[in-house]
């Protein structure tokens, strides 16, 4: 099935994990990729391993909390490939920090990369959007910006901004065309949860919270992404779907 034959679709963090996935997924079904990352050597590798599999493939290292960098990636990819038809702002950071321990370093980082960076480039690919009168954006939020978690106000804060800048969005460019939706994953295994988080503490968080059993793949958050961006969900805009296994059930 290629419901994204010759599109051009841009993902930011699409260096490892979810980003990755989601990328490889859009390209199985025929899309052309710009990845976003602020790391060259994982962003080389993941662009060599997608060159190696036959896809159309532009690296672009770039750090989206800073809006002169995002200015020129976009720049770079609308001049390889003219049109952007697809944004999945993916990229984000964590760190798990009490409360009353979070220094201002880290609460700006976070939301610099978190939401800014959203910001920044969601604003300048949606100014090519509606020159073409068309395209679909898709927001990295989480079930932490539906409910609050210990130890992660800054990272919760960051995708409950997600969330409302996701209604926004979907609210004033609706009338170009432009829908705008958010995913919010559980708990999902990726390389950033495995940094974080030791086999003791996720089994007791599986068992205390999430129904189904286990935690959720990288490549499950990337078929709610590209439904999402498919003719299937033309009339969903300004939504935040749960990816969870029935953790927010509870």
């Amino acid at each position: 099935m290629r419901r994204f034959s010759g599109q051009i679709v841009m993902v930011t963090g699409a260096g490892r994990g979810i980003g990755k996935a989601i990328a490889e997924r859009f390209a199985t079904e025929g899309a052309h990729l710009a990845l976003l990352s602020n790391d060259g050597l994982e962003l080389e590798q993941t662009a060599k391993d997608f060159t190696d599999k036959g896809y159309n493939v532009l690296p672009l290292c770039v750090d989206i909390s800073d809006p002169v960098q995002v200015d020129d990636a976009i720049h770079q990819a609308i001049n390889v490939f003219g049109r952007i038809d697809i944004l999945i702002n993916n990229a984000g950071i964590a760190w798990e920090e009490s409360f009353l321990d979070i220094t201002d370093r880290h609460w700006q980082q976070i939301l610099n990369v978190n939401l800014n960076g959203m910001f920044y480039v969601s604003q300048r690919v949606s100014r090519h959007m509606v020159k073409q009168q068309s395209g679909c954006i898709l927001n990295m939020a989480s079930t932490n910006g539906l409910v609050g978690e210990e130890k992660y106000a800054h990272y919760n804060a960051s995708k409950g901004g997600v969330v409302l800048l996701t209604k926004t969005m979907a609210l004033e460019l609706g009338r170009y065309n432009i829908r705008v939706n958010a995913v919010c994953p559980g708990y999902i295994q990726t390389p950033l949860t495995e940094s974080i988080d030791d086999s003791e503490f996720v089994e007791q968080y599986i068992r205390n919270k999430i129904p189904l059993g286990r935690v959720g793949k990288a490549q499950e958050v990337a078929g709610v992404f590209a439904f999402l961006a498919s003719e299937d969900a033309a009339f969903i805009t300004g939504e935040s779907i749960v990816v969870d296994g029935g953790q927010l059930a509870y």
